[in-house]
């Protein structure tokens, strides 16, 4: 299946979906460091603060929002955390692994700028879409990134509180149209995700679907997950839903995502 998947990414017929995984590699801080900032910043003992089931973030930013009237200074904080200039973007082979890979298309769900930066590192040209505006700047040759659940750029942009996430799940704005759009005709390559994420289970609910009513299904291009342990349940539902799981088994998400990009890069290049 990864040859398959390999050939894909070599004829430009498929498309990266990034989460936080592929940003963990830089050493960037975790939700529950952040959960520990927002105890912090109103006054709790962090331990404590997640002792009493403060454990769900997006309940937690809706709270940060309610109380201060806005996550500016949580945005700022996880800004200046998440862009710290002592990472070196330079040592991360993950990331240039990605590039050497040249997907014409790269969705995230992360905030940070990584993957830009890592665009602007080995000098290959993006443009960077987090709006409808953005769309019609798109160029062709140059690679797509976009920003699905927003940028530190622009605010309004951010799913980070509950009621953002749930305006997210409409799954009716103009990203979600792109993003329905673009699948129709390339294979879609989930990696740095973990199948615990309602919002990705869901997202994938209604990829299936739309293919389901057109009666085309079997039409439909190859889709494909890295999963870093096995879980029979879960790989049935993501088959069911047209999703190829792709287990590459470590403990250390991250030293699974390094084998899988390795060799998918390697099978690439024999492609070539």
């Amino acid at each position: 299946m990864i040859e398959e998947l390999a050939a894909a990414i070599k004829k430009k017929k498929a498309i990266l979906f990034a989460g936080s995984g592929v940003s963990k590699n830089l050493g960037l801080p975790d939700y529950s460091e952040m959960i520990h900032q927002i105890a912090e910043n109103f006054g709790y003992n962090p331990d404590e603060f997640t002792a009493w089931g403060n454990n769900d973030f997006l309940t937690l930013a809706e709270y940060y929002c309610l109380e201060k009237g806005s996550l500016g200074e949580l945005r700022s904080w996880m800004d200046r955390k998440w862009h710290n200039p002592k990472i070196e973007l330079e040592h991360s082979e993950i990331h240039r692994m990605l590039i050497e890979l040249n997907f014409p298309l790269i969705y995230t769900t992360n905030f940070d700028r990584w993957l830009e930066e890592a665009h602007d590192f080995y000098g290959k040209p993006y443009t960077k879409i987090t709006n409808v505006a953005d769309i019609t700047q798109i160029e062709e040759g140059k690679t797509q990134i976009v920003k699905f659940h927003g940028d530190f750029d622009d605010d309004s942009s951010i799913v980070l509180t509950e009621s953002s996430f749930f305006k997210r799940l409409d799954f009716e704005t103009s990203l979600d149209i792109k993003l329905r759009s673009d699948s129709l005709e390339k294979s879609l390559l989930f990696i740095g995700y973990s199948l615990s994420d309602i919002n990705i289970r869901y997202m994938l609910y209604k990829l299936h679907n739309q293919w389901k009513i057109s009666k085309y299904e079997h039409l439909r291009p190859k889709s494909y997950i890295l999963l870093n342990e096995r879980n029979p349940i879960k790989e049935t539902i993501l088959k069911e839903r047209g999703i190829t799981p792709i287990i590459y088994e470590n403990e250390n998400p991250g030293k699974s995502l390094h084998a899988f990009l390795t060799d998918l890069l390697k099978l690439a290049r024999e492609e070539a």
